[in-house]
């Protein structure tokens, strides 16, 4: 395998690194600016230089660059070794972004894309309810066009930072009379309206990162949907798809696997080091060997991006890949920690995919690696993804029954 980018992409990485090395970290006037202002304003500065959101156009607040995997690659590598701020993190330039770019109108890409990935406005997702988690075609929250307006009622669950948002996207159903999967529309509905109450949910790590959300007569224009009428499973999809690339990237499983490494060279196991015994050694290597293959995978997939192919059907393993590998390692952890395993987790810490504050931390790493193999699908869903779309299997047999079929 040739990981050499050649000369023309070393040039562009020698020029990535000066450009940071001129203005991060910051320097003067901002310096000065207090530590989320002044990464904005780096944000957009790199942006600017072509360096930051390359794949939105310049008049959306990006940086309108031609794709390129590797130049891609390389910023990413550049910024990682300075800890340089990249993207804005947060649903909104994660998930709603790429698909106002793919499906929205050009007013919407206008009033809501430069606002998100400068992170001046907030969103949450409002996909699952109480009774439409993994079959979420089955959601019943509604959505009547009175007048120039949709007025929303129903109820929405496991809704991140619903508490901070400004606005949210969401799945409502707007054809009672159509099949469940096609009477559904995609509404963009500002969250700071008194028909609007968000409950916080308590987690087992003390912390609330999820809410109940109560929508009852909330309204939004006519013209806030994304795609047309009923289209909004199709829609959906394209969010989803973002949002499981998201959690694929096995730099992740990298980092949480030396981690690991780091935790099992300080622990004690059977009354001998961790490292020594042989049970743990075997975990370990067994681990290794999936997060390589993962890795190399991940780069097969760049590989093909760089010649300007589609990846294929293998790129609907790196959630499900990420995730599992995720579980195995927090399983692991948490044997390395014998009776601190009982700690309380950091109750004030937000959800994160890298443990931090010592054993509490891989306490809560435990408990994120539960939740995030739910996030955008649970891992049959992942395998049913994978068997239907890109295998060509039959449709799993107990949703063809559930549906009616």
């Amino acid at each position: 395998m040739d990981l050499d980018y050649g000369k023309e992409y070393e040039d562009f990485r020698a020029e990535v690194s000066g450009w940071l090395s001129s203005n991060w970290p910051p320097k003067g006037e901002l310096a000065e600016l207090p530590l989320a202002e002044g990464a904005a304003r780096f944000r957009a500065m790199a942006s600017e230089a072509g360096y930051l959101n390359r794949n939105i156009p310049r008049k959306y607040g990006g940086g309108e660059q031609p794709p390129d995997a590797i130049k891609g690659q390389i910023i990413r590598e550049a910024f990682a070794k300075v800890h340089a701020p990249m993207e804005a993190r947060g649903i909104g330039s994660m998930m709603l972004v790429p698909t106002l770019l793919e499906r929205g109108e050009e007013w919407q890409k206008e009033k809501f894309v430069k606002g998100t990935i400068n992170g001046e406005i907030i969103w949450c997702q409002g996909y699952s309810e109480p009774g439409s988690g993994s079959d979420l075609a089955s959601l019943q929250t509604k959505a009547e066009l009175i007048g120039d307006e949709w007025v929303i009622n129903g109820q929405k669950i496991w809704t991140t930072t619903a508490q901070q948002a400004d606005w949210m996207f969401c799945l409502c159903r707007s054809e009672p009379d159509q099949p469940k999967h096609g009477g559904i529309s995609y509404l963009l509905i500002p969250m700071k309206q008194d028909a609007i109450t968000v409950s916080p949910l308590k987690q087992m790590t003390g912390g609330a990162d999820f809410n109940q959300v109560f929508l009852e007569d909330a309204r939004t224009p006519a013209d806030h949907i994304v795609g047309k009428r009923g289209e909004g499973w199709s829609v959906s999809r394209t969010t989803l798809k973002h949002e499981r690339n998201s959690i694929g990237n096995a730099a992740q499983s990298e980092a949480i696997f030396k981690g690991l490494v780091a935790l099992a060279k300080t622990s004690q196991y059977n009354g001998r080091p961790a490292l020594q015994d042989p049970t743990i050694r075997q975990r370990l290597a067994g681990l290794e060997g999936y997060i390589l293959s993962h890795k190399y995978s991940g780069l097969r997939q760049f590989t093909k991006s760089a010649k300007g192919e589609d990846v294929g059907i293998i790129g609907l393993m790196n959630k499900i890949n990420s995730t599992n590998i995720g579980s195995e390692v927090s399983k692991l952890a948490l044997d390395l920690l014998g009776d601190d395993g009982m700690l309380d987790p950091i109750a004030h810490e937000e959800m994160t995919l890298l443990p931090t504050g010592g054993n509490r931390g891989w306490i809560n790493q435990y408990m994120y690696s539960l939740g995030i193999a739910v996030a955008g699908g649970t891992g049959n869903i992942q395998r049913n993804v994978i068997g239907e779309r890109g295998l060509g299997l039959p449709r799993d047999y107990y949703a063809d029954r559930s549906s009616g079929k």
